[in-house]
């Protein structure tokens, strides 16, 4: 950092991130509140709409990765500005589609206007692949020396978005419940042309595998075959699930053997069985980190409304904790090891997640204490693993080190989104069957996804039951399905607790966690770039 246009590239960065969190907050908010009812939708395909603003990150960040040392980091920054625009443009033609409609048009309307909002956000998730395509390989080869800390750093910018963007978003609560919701969203324009106007004309750095003469070919090994398997296999599922493709499985299949083949064939990698591991825990993890997170304000709705509070404040109180401690990284992960800083964060994240599922009648103070450990546990875990994944993979370069995000973004919006969505809908439904079988028979409708079928309550026929027992009921089912959904997420810190613990002993018997430097060597992993660091949130030279 020992230039303006160093101090600018990486601020422009950081702002481009804070765009994406701005988007993600309006969007899972209104997801909650407003687009339920606006277009007459479940909480499975609340889950599809919340996957598609997240799903397609996956693509465009793994395709960039493959071609943005060839046609630069600039390009790519102005696609993603490019999809905020469009994006905006379509959640306006979609809030216009259902005004002044009534009767039987309306059902007509909604479909047409969910169709607006899913490929909007399909695009804008596109847009925000884009932006971490570009700013992770940036910072990791301006700071090669301390990767883990400086991409915690520059992903402070997540939750620092999530606490601004959410600050702005409660206070236009009035508008997003009852009034132009099209406002909301329409804040994401604010941090957009900033990163595009300081970025538009910085120079970028020469990423670090090209400037130590690894190959095309050599990249594309550390990901290999399996990598190739997952990462496609992910992309063609869902994109072949798409009502404008609906491919058959079968095809899906084979598209992804074809590539996985041909990848095998050209790279004549597997891939290293590193890099393998971190991509099972990154699907777990992102579930744990971003699906929760999409789906928390309508989880803790009741709860907060009990208490008076808007259920968003959750949200920004924990991305506030995570902002802070992510620009505090350095000294954590010297005293802990990046190793060492993830199972931590497992730990905690398992018994804050656990701690939420049992705050359903609880108290204001009660809420937030979970949300805290809660919050402490989710800090960590996204930019440390890119840490890991760029330290011992370097080889890989722009591709491994973004493709273990856009494996993780995709997986969450298949799978962990609606699988979320799924849990709360099965609980819900059991529930209410238990306690009131008039109004369960009354409401309860089968639907599909993913070819297993399902019970949902159906938010319409949920608004013809007038009594105050059926009301009750039903009250009490969807709560009970929010709440042991979060017990249930619990499930995938565990999991990704027992495969830190093992990466931990397996780097102990090799003597230590080490970065691999391109070149054979490896270097101790430390926070000493404290210097830099206060020359940069200072705004000054280092």
């Amino acid at each position: 950092m020992n230039s303006k246009n160093d101090q600018v590239v990486f601020w422009g960065c950081f702002i481009a991130l804070i765009t994406t969190s701005f988007a993600f907050f309006s969007r899972m908010y209104l997801c909650a509140t407003r687009f339920p009812s606006d277009f007459n939708l479940d909480k499975v395909a609340s889950g599809d709409l919340i996957g598609a603003g997240i799903w397609p990150f996956g693509i465009s960040i793994i395709l960039f990765s493959l071609v943005i040392d060839k046609i630069g980091y600039r390009v790519a920054m102005v696609f993603s500005f490019l999809c905020y625009a469009v994006y905006l443009v379509m959640a306006s033609m979609a809030y216009a589609t259902i005004q002044g409609v009534e009767g039987e048009a309306l059902q007509a309307a909604q479909a047409r206007g969910y169709d607006y909002l899913f490929w909007g956000s399909f695009i804008l998730a596109l847009g925000n692949g884009t932006v971490e395509a570009f700013i992770n390989p940036v910072v990791a080869t301006m700071f090669n020396k301390n990767k883990t800390t400086w991409l915690n750093i520059l992903h402070a910018g997540w939750p620092g978005g999530l606490v601004l963007g959410g600050i702005a978003t409660i206070m236009l609560a009035d508008y997003a419940a009852t009034g132009d919701w099209r406002i909301v969203l329409g804040i994401i324009a604010v941090p957009a042309l900033i990163f595009f106007v300081m970025l538009i004309g910085a120079r970028f750095p020469v990423q670090e595998r090209q400037s130590a003469g690894v190959s095309y070919r050599e990249m594309l090994g550390e990901l290999g075959a399996f990598g190739a398997f997952v990462s496609f296999g992910l992309i063609f599922w869902r994109v072949g699930q798409a009502d404008v493709l609906n491919l058959n499985v079968y095809v899906m299949i084979g598209l992804t053997l074809a590539v996985t083949i041909a990848f095998g064939l050209y790279t004549g990698s597997v891939g290293r069985p590193l890099m393998a591991l971190l991509i099972v825990i990154m699907m777990p993890l992102a579930t744990t980190e971003i699906g929760t997170d999409a789906w928390i304000s309508g989880l803790m709705e009741k709860p907060m409304e009990a208490a008076g509070k808007n259920p968003g404040w959750v949200l920004v109180y924990t991305s506030a904790i995570m902002m802070v401690l992510r620009f505090f990284a350095g000294p954590i992960v010297h005293k802990l090891s990046p190793l060492g800083l993830l199972i931590a964060s497992s730990v905690l994240a398992i018994t804050g997640l656990y701690a939420l599922s049992l705050t359903g009648s609880a108290g204001l103070t009660v809420i937030f204490a979970a949300a805290t450990l809660y919050a402490f546990g989710k800090t960590f875990f996204w930019p440390t693993m890119l840490g890991v994944t760029s330290e011992q993979c370097p080889k890989g370069g722009a591709l491994t080190l973004n493709a273990i995000s856009g494996i993780g973004m995709i997986f969450v919006g298949v799978i962990g989104s609606p699988l979320i969505g799924a849990i709360q809908e099965r609980t819900a439904s059991a529930a209410l069957q238990a306690s009131n079988e008039v109004v369960a028979e009354q409401v309860l409708i089968e639907k599909e996804y993913f070819k297993v079928a399902y019970l949902a309550i159906d938010p319409n026929k949920k608004g013809g039951i007038t009594s105050a027992e059926g009301q009750a009921a039903l009250e009490e089912a969807e709560k009970a399905g929010q709440f042991d959904a979060l017990a249930m997420i619990a499930l995938f810190p565990t999991f990704m607790l027992v495969c830190y613990i093992a990466l931990f002993l397996y780097f102990k018997s090799k003597g230590g966690y080490k970065a691999v430097e391109l070149g054979g060597g490896t270097h101790e992993v430390s926070g000493a770039d404290e210097a830099i660091a206060d020359g940069l949130v200072a705004g000054g030279e280092a």
